[in-house]
Formats: structure tokens, C-alpha cells, sequence
């Protein structure tokens, strides 16, 4: 996701191409009263075209700020989802070791059964053997074993391999246990965090289509206020009025919340791989929550029928090209990749915007920097991959896949 419009409106007023010149000029000389009347008409037209362009540039905050909460929300949620499937890899593991473990244990009880089967048919030293097959757990089988030896009976090779195959196996199933459990308890969180992202989504898009509603009302009149400023004061007054304004309403620029490099030079091969993979997809359509190492794909909820990919998608999928496995979504890219300062950007680094750049966990989104102060980015729903002017408001740092 990105939101970087500020004063956007200042910046269509400058160029609509207005031809009006200044008022005809009466014969004579202006009164003192005319002069003030043109002044504040002009100051009047003036302030309402702050006014209109403040009114758009907050509506377009609050679109950037909603789109970057379901962007969190969404990365909240590929977050918990990828935890959810190593729990589950996790489980099914400790389920196949579970299973040989009862495996194995059923084959120590069948020689101890059979053990004490010759046993009792031999009137061997053992009778007690049968008493060990039937104990109700390893510590109720050891205590038994004990009272055995005390006694004078002799203690197998079968009764050890039965003890710890029974051991083995309690040990593999709890531990298979636990495992389930834990993936049930990251399903059902990643299961939450899906619902929150689609909801924020949906506000997000609705909010940008009302936005997208109230922008063309505001246009019409900021035209029509930009066109009496030409009238009475002229093209190039009004155009330096204009831009001062924007000067005024202009987002503050990102400092680079990272103080040094701890990333090495990394690999400019690597990087070149990947900058190549992201770059043979613009123009695929942004699907939100689409795309993975493998490549583009359908998104979710809203994007299901959209195929292509998200911002932490495409780099996932573009380091993937140059053999470099990275996180799937944007904040863990970020936390588990070694830091680049600002100054030391390179061609293939990850670049990242935060809703607070001081606060890597509200991290909403990444792309790959070009170099020249260019990216290569899956902007936000409704846009494609594309190149970028790479912008300063919300810049949360950057990190090198290659080091």
C-alpha cells in the first residue's frame, strides 16, 4: 500500500493552463478603495484555494491512513498465517515421530508378550514378565520391574527395550500433542486477524471511493476559485501565490529512522536477479494479500478474482528468483534482514514506509529501490506494478536481502 499525495490539488492548479488575464484595467487611475476591493477579492479567491486544497490534502491523508491500517491488518495476518503453517509443518512432524514411536513400542510389547508366554510355558526364572505388559504406564511398569529384581527375578533385554519404547512413545505423543495444540491456537488467531484485515479493507475502499467522490466536487471549485485569482491578480501573481501555498500544505519529509549500515556490500548479482524478476511483471494488476515466491496469484476477500500481487508478494517472489528465501509479508522482511542506512542505498534493497517511521510494527509497505531515486513497486488495490519516484513521508528504513 501507498499513500504518498500531498497537495496534489496546489499541484493541478499550476497546471490547467488558465488563459484568463488580469481584469481590463478601468480608465484612469484606480481609486485607493478599488485597489483594496481588488486586494481582498484577490486574498479572498487566495484563501479558498488554501482552504480547498487543505480540505482534499486531508481527505487524502485519511484515505493514505486507512489504507495503511488494512495494510497493517493484512500483514498482521500473513504474519500469524505463516506461523500457523511451520505449526502445523511443526505437528505433522511430531505426529509422523509419534507414530513410529507407537509403532516401535507395539513391537517391544509383542516380544515381552511373547517373552512371558515361554516363560510361564518354560516355568522359567521370569513368571513376573506378564505383569509388566499389563502396567498402566512406564512409571507404573518401572516400579513393577523393581519389585521383580528385589525379589530375585532376573531382569530381560525385552523388558528394557520395552521400557523405553513405552518412554519414547509417551514422550513423542505429548510432545505431538502440544504441537497440535499450539497450531490450533495460531489457525484460529490467524482466522481473527484474516476478519480484521478484510474489514479494514473495506473501509479503506470505501473511504477512497467517497474521497475519490468529494475530490471532483473540490476540483470543480478550486477551478473556479484558481480562475478568479488569474482574473484579478494574473497568471504569474496567482502562480506564485499557488505555490507558496503549496510549499505550506507539502507532507514533511521522512528522516531515515536507521543510523548505520550493519548490512555488508551483499551481492550485486543477487540483487540485479531480483530487481530483473519484479521488473518483468509491471504492469500486473496489485492483488491484495496475492502472490508468494512461487509467483503472481489470486489475492483474497475482495481481490479473489484478482491475480497478481502485493508489495511484500512481488520482493518475496523477486528474491526468490535470485535464490534468497525471504519472509512473506513486509514487517517480518523487514525485522529479519540486516539494516541500511539512507545514504548507502543500493540497487536492490528493500524499502520500506511506516504509519509511525519510528515504529517498525506499524510497517505497511515495501518495495525495491532501483537506484536514482527510483522503486519497483505493488502500490495499493486499483494499481499495477510499476516504477516510482521513491518518496520521503512515512520512509521507515531499508534493508539488503543480499548481505
Amino acid at each position: 500500500m501507498v499513500g504518498t499525495a500531498t497537495g496534489v490539488v496546489l499541484t493541478a492548479a499550476l497546471t490547467l493552463g488558465v488563459t484568463a488575464g488580469p481584469a481590463s484595467a478601468a480608465p484612469g487611475r484606480p481609486t485607493d478603495t478599488e485597489v483594496q476591493q481588488a486586494q481582498a477579492a484577490a486574498d479572498a479567491a487566495a484563501e479558498k484555494i488554501r482552504a480547498l486544497s487543505a480540505e482534499a490534502a486531508d481527505a487524502q491523508a485519511a484515505v493514505a491512513h486507512a489504507q495503511a491500517v488494512s495494510a497493517i491488518a493484512l500483514d498482521d495476518y500473513q504474519g500469524k498465517q505463516a506461523d500457523f503453517e511451520a505449526a502445523q509443518s511443526a505437528a505433522e512432524q511430531a505426529a509422523a515421530v509419534a507414530a513410529r514411536a507407537a509403532a516401535d513400542l507395539q513391537a517391544a510389547r509383542d516380544v515381552l508378550t511373547a517373552f512371558a508366554r515361554r516363560s510361564y510355558m518354560s516355568g522359567s526364572t521370569y513368571p513376573g514378565a506378564a505383569a509388566l505388559v499389563t502396567s498402566a504406564g512406564p512409571a507404573t511398569l518401572a516400579e513393577r520391574a523393581a519389585l521383580l529384581e528385589a525379589a530375585g527375578a532376573h531382569r530381560t533385554d525385552e523388558v528394557g527395550r520395552f521400557a523405553t519404547a513405552w518412554q519414547q512413545a509417551d514422550q513423542a505423543d505429548a510432545v505431538a500433542q502440544t504441537s497440535l495444540a499450539q497450531a490450533g491456537v495460531l489457525q484460529q488467531q490467524a482466522a481473527e486477524a484474516l476478519t480484521v484485515a478484510q474489514n479494514a479493507e473495506r473501509r479503506a475502499r470505501e473511504e477512497a471511493a467517497a474521497v475519490a467522490a468529494q475530490q471532483t466536487q473540490l476540483r470543480a471549485q478550486l477551478d473556479q476559485a484558481l480562475a478568479q485569482l488569474v482574473t484579478l491578480v494574473g497568471e504569474e501573481q496567482a502562480a506564485d501565490r499557488i505555490a507558496r501555498l503549496q510549499t505550506a500544505v507539502r507532507a514533511p519529509g521522512g528522516a531515515d529512522p536507521i543510523d548505520r549500515t550493519d548490512a555488508g556490500p551483499g551481492s550485486a548479482s543477487a540483487a540485479q536477479i531480483a530487481i530483473d524478476a519484479a521488473m518483468a511483471y509491471l504492469g500486473t494488476p496489485y492483488s491484495w494479500g496475492g502472490g508468494d515466491s512461487d509467483g503472481p496469484g489470486y489475492g483474497i476477500d475482495l481481490d479473489l478474482n484478482v491475480f497478481g500481487f502485493d508489495c511484500s508478494g512481488l520482493t518475496q517472489y523477486a528474491y526468490a528468483r535470485a535464490g534468497i528465501d525471504i519472509p512473506r509479508n513486509s514487517r517480518s522482511q523487514y525485522a529479519a534482514l540486516p539494516k541500511v542506512a539512507k545514504a548507502d542505498l543500493q540497487p536492490g534493497d528493500l524499502v520500506f514506509w511506516a504509519d509511525d517511521p519510528g515504529d517498525p510494527s506499524t510497517i505497511y509497505h515495501v518495495a525495491i529501490y532501483l537506484g536514482g531515486g527510483k522503486v519497483v513497486q505493488a502500490p495499493q488495490s486499483g494499481d499495477v506494478v510499476k516504477i516510482s519516484k521513491m518518496w520521503t513521508a512515512g520512509y521507515a528504513g531499508a534493508v539488503r536481502p543480499t548481505a
